[in-house]
């Protein structure tokens, strides 16, 4: 059989597109350290990039038009040419690269109409499934009424679920059952946004499905617990009326889900404050600005707003949490503690909070803490695919 394609054929353009895009971005960055060096005590008005004038001025425009004249001619021409291929599978090295784009600046991507901004759609075999019975019954000929969505985190995408051999979906669907499926996102959309449109996607899955759905059941890894946890609010206090797929909900599981924030994205945050802190590093702040609204969502856990939202009711809640320590290394254990997997904490997987209003409050029996493991090998833990097994069996 013919290997995937590393390209799709849209993908040139959206390439082309990023790259006078870049272009852009980088002339106005040195227009603005040029200003800032010749005139370092000028006010600057918040939002407004600082331009220069007169001649200098001139020649920054003049780059400027000449890039935009340029890229909107390159973008012409290629979408003027036939696609003479497909779109379709693609490999798994071209679907990894997109869908770290897509996680670091993939608001920008879906606003400025890029290609390679991914959409959201429920996959089995890499491929998208088409959401009507007649098509849902010929590429899911063994679907039963126990279904199983798995979500996946930042920067990620529905292939990766599988690591080091195992994956998750197929397992759970050998052992008990299950008919595994999968999302594909754009992780660098807000939290909010996604969630709102999963839920508008399930509602099509369930009426879609080829037999009656008795059992659905979310595993989410990393973003992809907030995102679910995100459907959960939106079907509940935004629409008229409960969504079957809500009712249908039995049971989440959240793998090193940052619940109550991560602190990498903390990290990010101070490299804001730190370039912007004088007159001669502020316009590089340009560049730690390069975090997409998803990222952002991250860094406090945020589902929806400010506010805090309780787990969904009538849905049991399990979570696990890994931490690269050892389980019989007593050294450091606060520090472990807080750095837990290497970029969630384990309370804040876990959903544990030192004000009690607002935990979580998964029982204990519902919660895992994994050692010697980081955050990507919780897709192929062993004691996790166990403790999944045992969760979900009934």
């Amino acid at each position: 059989m013919p290997k995937s394609p590393h390209l799709q054929p849209t993908d040139l353009r959206g390439y082309a597109r990023l790259a006078f895009d870049a272009t852009s971005g980088l002339t106005d960055l040195v227009e603005a350290l040029h200003g800032t060096i010749l005139n370092p005590l000028r006010k600057k008005t918040p939002g407004q990039p600082i331009r220069t004038h007169g001649i200098t001025g001139m020649v920054y425009r003049t780059i400027g038009g000449v890039t935009n004249m340029v890229g909107s001619g390159v973008d012409a021409l290629l979408g003027a040419l036939p696609q003479a291929v497909e779109e379709g599978a693609a490999s798994p090295e071209r679907e990894a690269i997109v869908s770290a784009l897509n996680g670091v600046m993939g608001d920008y991507l879906a606003a400025s109409g890029n290609p390679l901004a991914l959409a959201m759609t429920i996959r089995s075999g890499g491929r998208p499934l088409t959401l009507t019975r007649t098509a849902l019954k010929k590429t899911l000929p063994e679907a039963n009424g126990r279904v199983l969505l798995l979500i996946h985190g930042l920067c990620m995408n529905d292939l990766q679920w599988t690591r080091a051999g195992h994956n998750h979906g197929t397992h759970l669907a050998a052992k008990l059952g299950f008919t595994p499926v999968y999302l594909r996102y754009n992780t660098g959309l807000h939290i909010a946004d996604n969630g709102r449109e999963l839920s508008a996607l399930l509602e099509k899955l369930v009426a879609a499905w080829p037999v009656a759905v008795r059992e659905l059941v979310i595993v989410g890894h990393s973003m992809g617990g907030l995102v679910a946890r995100s459907a959960c609010v939106a079907a509940d206090l935004e629409c008229r009326q409960t969504p079957r797929w809500r009712k249908l909900l039995k049971r989440m599981v959240f793998l090193g889900t940052p619940h109550f924030g991560a602190p990498l994205e903390r990290g990010g945050h101070w490299v804001d404050l730190l370039l912007g802190a004088t007159p001669w590093s502020a316009p590089f702040a340009q560049l730690g600005k390069i975090r997409s609204e998803g990222i952002t969502d991250l860094r406090h856990g945020t589902l929806v707003d400010a506010t805090h939202h309780p787990l969904p009711r009538g849905v049991r809640c399990h979570a696990v949490a890994a931490t690269t320590s050892r389980a019989t290394d007593k050294q450091g254990l606060v520090q472990k503690k807080l750095w837990g997997d290497g970029l969630v904490p384990i309370d804040s997987a876990l959903g544990l909070h030192a004000d009690p209003a607002l935990a979580l409050k998964i029982p204990a029996a519902r919660r895992m803490v994994v050692h010697s493991t980081n955050h990507l090998d919780l897709l192929c833990s062993a004691p996790v695919a166990e403790k999944l097994e045992k969760w979900l069996k009934g």
